[in-house]
């Protein structure tokens, strides 16, 4: 069971055409402790997992190691995430956060892509990370970060992680959101399913049939790089 509440919102003393309060949404508050997410549940959900009885809850449901190793990094990018989220850590079922694992070579980058429903928090652990984003207006923020220090990306812009350093990096990264989602741009853009006609694609980049072509031939397949 949740709750729904209202944000109270007052608004500068000059701003008369407006009332004095505005009531916006806020995200509902739990009922229970704790939701711990049951996977195997074919019910309908909207945001969130079907609880799992408390009856079978166990201190491993709050528990996740997954964070703990390097990923795979062999692949066309030099990169791997490692995703925290309630798909692989139950626990967080419906408590708004979930966490990632960057591993990135020496010149490898987490590709151009978007979280459409988080705001994101970078913690370099290790090594030296060019992290940037674009905002909607189109400019260009970014900053290079090493170990101890941060950079938050705002939720839904596009944004990439590339490794400047000498050695390897590690990056973790939190969200306000149990499941965040990605979109990888050019695994969207060129390996969509089914796929985007060429005819779009080479008008909105200007380019010939053969370069989409190519980029189709890179990015065809899961994104599970």
């Amino acid at each position: 069971m949740v709750r729904h509440e209202a944000a109270a919102i007052t608004l500068p003393s000059h701003s008369d055409d407006l009332p004095n309060h505005l009531f916006l949404p806020r995200r509902p508050r739990p009922l229970q402790d704790f939701c711990v997410a049951n996977l195997q549940a074919t019910d309908i959900t909207v945001n969130g997992f079907p609880c799992k009885p408390t009856s079978s809850v166990v201190s491993d449901d709050f528990f996740f190691s997954g964070l703990s190793a390097p990923g795979n990094t062999n692949n066309m990018f030099g990169s791997n995430v490692t995703q925290g989220n309630v798909a692989s850590f139950p626990g967080l079922n419906t408590l708004g956060l979930s966490m990632n694992r960057v591993d990135l070579v020496p010149g490898g980058i987490n590709p151009l892509h978007s979280h459409p429903r988080s705001t994101e928090l970078g913690f370099v652990i290790q090594g030296e990370v060019l992290v940037g984003f674009v905002s909607t207006a189109n400019a260009f923020y970014s900053k290079t970060l090493k170990a101890g220090e941060n950079f938050v990306i705002p939720r839904g812009l596009v944004h990439f992680q590339y490794n400047v350093g000498t050695g390897n990096a590690v990056v973790i990264t939190a969200f306000n959101s149990q499941l965040p989602g990605v979109v990888l741009a050019p695994f969207t853009l060129f390996g969509s399913t089914p796929a985007i006609p060429n005819d779009v694609l080479t008008k909105t980049f200007q380019v010939d049939q053969n370069v989409i072509n190519l980029l189709k031939s890179k990015f065809s397949g899961s994104s599970n790089y």
